[in-house]
């Protein structure tokens, strides 16, 4: 358990986080053992010692011989101290055993590949010492030491699963080609570049984690609004106060509430559902108090240890929130009282203020050199420095958005566009992530993507969802509840000087921002007509049967199949990420182009069950280290840095994902209750469009008959349109349940053949 900070009084908030923060460093060092443990070790070495016998064979002893002398000490003492000693070197060897052992059960994966509800003697066996050997009441960050090191997959194995998902993708001599180009790689230069890789592998904690973080996100020069950055919705069908300020004081409080057990390290780790197998918890180190600082070449990530305060932007301009007050945290209708002295204050923005943070929005190198330039020093850069130290960053929107009106979906998607994007202007996209609250009511996020993934901030989000509506609550006038301290100090508003050049560069970057955030067609689809439930009665993987339906819906939209994303997580292994599950394989095209050409149900569902059990493999290949493209994309990096050219690895790496999809998973069901509230429904998230001429498809899957899209396209792009995607999609899964559903029975056959059974009882 975490340490209690209440008894610490009036002590300060930095100090009981160091306190909170060490204490927990001693439990997660030991673990899985305790503290107490060593006690227990200690008087059992001691009470042995009683019994005239010794159990270190003749340590103690040595180690009495080299004890300082001292006339003070008795040789009793001198005895005592001695096991002690012993007995503290035994319960850290103890302890370094019992980690070692557990990551090496942590390394097995064999319970992955087993038939659903069929489980190994050797599975059963390793289940329960993995029970023995994970200790008890673990902390967040407990297991980090005992998680295996990714794998490194075999040069040989990787180039043979490539071509494998290649080759649905290519005619015959494009595939001959490519294979040439594979066998030479792996003959020659694959195999230098491999050892190379396993020697980063050796020291480095992952060997793909950095390297992913800073050439893939850093180093990107373009804008992280839309092609980077990614959003998460409010409940569906429910605001649970129409006022702007109250939902922003729970909202705020309850991120507030989630960065304290955060910090106590109280949140259960994540595990895999069932056999409790932990997954990495890294990711959730920088969620609070981080933002990403550009740079010419590549961008940086800077976390602060802590900070009591959020800014704020309204009507273009920007506050300082403080969120602590006399030592404790302020009460939600406190906030609420804050955040409406910020909405009631008349004061203008200053000029270039209102679209300062277009430049976050643009290319990052201009953004780059105009912060060198302009913010580098004197009241623009302690307000800059405000903003970046900021815990989070919130925007109070002057807009009503949501499933509203007379127009509920298009108003939908307008929404969903407003969490992407904004006016290109009103959200920090630089920060961890940015609050939005409406003026109806409506809330949301945006998120940067370089320090972690969606399932670290959606985990965050669920929290602060169902605590604001289930656990704070609000008055009968829609409020806070609590009272409100009448000392508090009003907000302090940020000050900026920003000369005319300045604000010809945010105009530029807004210009650039606008011009990307217009052409983004964007289509939130909730399908509640079926859900998981329908697809489990098939005995189907719900993820395996939606991207089926996903490649079906493509090929009806496209005639042709892609090249298709979908992202796993790696989080079995310590400092975890992504890994690229290749959905578009030659048993799913199997499939389709069967039941596109008409051949018997039969076929088609024997067809599907075999392009489902491909996918799942696939899969479970990704999440346990044997996935294809994070280790081609590192051997790539190793090519550069030694200055050799690959043409197999430079075509790889330059194919387009022209299907890029990912699944948002509900990770806290507990919090919901679909049953007795399904009006509570979340909608999950999306992101932009990955290649211009292709679909960005975000889904969750809600209880047992709901599930939410979020399709994105360009409007630039005349061959794809997110509204005729969607409905395709809905199409196809509507296709694939009526052929996997059990066929009704003829009502005239049966009554023939009752007639008949009639007759033959006569």
């Amino acid at each position: 358990m975490g340490i209690d900070l209440e008894k610490f009084g009036s002590t300060s908030l930095a100090h009981q986080w160091i306190l909170c923060s060490e204490w927990n460093n001693v439990i997660t060092g030991v673990y899985p053992a305790s503290p107490s443990s060593w006690l227990f070790v200690v008087i059992a070495i001691l009470a042995t010692m009683y019994t005239r016998s010794d159990p270190s064979m003749g340590l103690i002893a040595k180690i009495q011989e080299h004890l300082p002398v001292s006339d003070s000490l008795s040789i009793q003492c001198r005895t005592v101290v001695s096991a002690v000693l012993f007995s503290t070197l035994l319960w850290f060897s103890l302890i370094f055993t019992m980690r070692l052992c557990l990551k090496q059960l942590l390394s097995y994966h064999g319970w992955m590949f087993e038939q659903h509800g069929k489980v190994s003697n050797t599975t059963k066996i390793w289940a329960a010492m993995v029970r023995i050997f994970s200790g008890r009441q673990p902390l967040l960050y407990s297991y980090q030491g005992s998680l295996p090191n990714l794998p490194v997959p075999t040069v040989k194995d990787t180039v043979k699963r490539y071509l494998e998902s290649a080759r649905p993708l290519m005619s015959d001599s494009e595939y001959e080609r490519m294979t040439t180009l594979a066998k030479e790689f792996e003959s020659s230069l694959g195999n230098r570049l491999q050892w190379y890789l396993k020697l980063k592998a050796m020291w480095a904690s992952n060997y793909v984690s950095d390297w992913w973080e800073e050439y893939v996100y850093l180093r990107g020069r373009g804008p992280l609004m839309v092609n980077s950055n990614y959003y998460g919705m409010d409940f569906l069908y429910v605001t649970p106060t129409p006022i702007q300020a109250a939902r922003a004081g729970n909202t705020l409080h309850a991120c507030l509430l989630y960065r304290r057990k955060l910090n106590r390290e109280e949140i259960k780790p994540s595990r895999v559902p069932v056999l409790n197998v932990p997954l990495c918890a890294a990711q959730c180190e920088r969620i609070f108090n981080t933002t990403r600082i550009p740079g010419e070449e590549t961008d940086s990530l800077i976390h602060w240890q802590d900070s009591e305060y959020v800014a704020v932007f309204h009507r273009g301009r920007y506050f300082r929130l403080w969120l602590y007050h006399a030592g404790r945290m302020l009460s939600p209708r406190e906030i609420e009282q804050q955040i409406q002295r910020i909405m009631d204050d008349p004061s203008p923005p200053v000029p270039g203020e209102a679209k300062l943070a277009a430049l976050t929005a643009g290319d990052r190198i201009p953004w780059a050199q105009a912060r060198k330039e302009f913010f580098s020093s004197g009241v623009n850069k302690r307000s800059l420095d405000c903003i970046e130290k900021a815990a989070f960053f919130v925007a109070l929107d002057d807009d009503e958005q949501g499933m509203r009106g007379d127009d509920p979906a298009g108003n939908l998607d307008r929404y969903a566009k407003s969490l992407l994007h904004g006016k290109c202007y009103d959200r920090w996209f630089d920060k961890s992530f940015t609050v939005v609250v409406y003026k109806n009511g409506k809330n949301g996020l945006n998120a940067e993507h370089s320090w972690a993934d969606a399932p670290i901030m959606a985990h965050v989000w669920e929290y602060v969802m169902t605590t604001d509506s289930f656990q704070l609550g609000y008055t009968e006038e829609g409020h806070c509840k609590g009272d409100v301290a009448s000392s508090l100090p009003p907000p302090t508003r940020l000050t900026w000087d920003i000369p005319a050049e300045c604000q010809e560069r945010i105009e530029r970057s807004l210009a650039v921002a606008q011009a990307l955030a217009d052409d983004v067609d964007f289509h939130v689809l909730p399908i509640q007509e079926f859900g998981k439930g329908a697809i489990k009665k098939c005995k189907i993987s719900p993820d395996a049967f939606i991207q089926i339906g996903l490649q079906l819906a493509y090929y009806r939209n496209r005639g042709t199949f892609s090249l298709t994303y979908e992202a796993s997580m790696t989080r079995l292994f310590r400092e975890g990420r992504t890994e690229t599950v290749r959905s578009c394989t030659s048993e799913s095209c199997a499939f389709i182009r069967a039941l596109e050409g008409g051949e018997s149900k039969e076929v088609c569902r024997r067809l599907f069950r075999t392009a489902a059990e491909k996918h799942q493999h696939l899969y479970k290949m990704a999440m346990t280290g044997g996935g294809i493209d994070r280790h081609l994309f590192c051997l790539y990096l190793v090519s550069k840095y030694l200055g050799e050219e690959s043409p197999f690895l430079k075509e790889v790496l330059s194919e387009t994902w022209n299907l890029s999809t990912s699944q948002t998973p509900l990770q806290q069901v507990e919090l919901f209750d679909f049953v007795n509230h399904p009006e509570y429904t979340t909608c999950g998230g999306g992101f932009g469009p990955v290649a211009d001429d292709g679909y960005g498809v975000s889904y969750i899957i809600i209880g047992e008959n709901m599930i939410n899209l979020h399709i994105s396209c360009k409007h630039s792009c005349p061959q794809t349109d997110s509204h005729k995607f969607g409905a395709d999609i809905k199409k196809a899964m509507e296709d694939l349940l009526e052929l996997l559903s059990p066929e009704k029975p003829d009502p005239s056959k049966a009554e023939q053949n009752h007639s008949k059974k009639s007759k033959k009882d006569l």
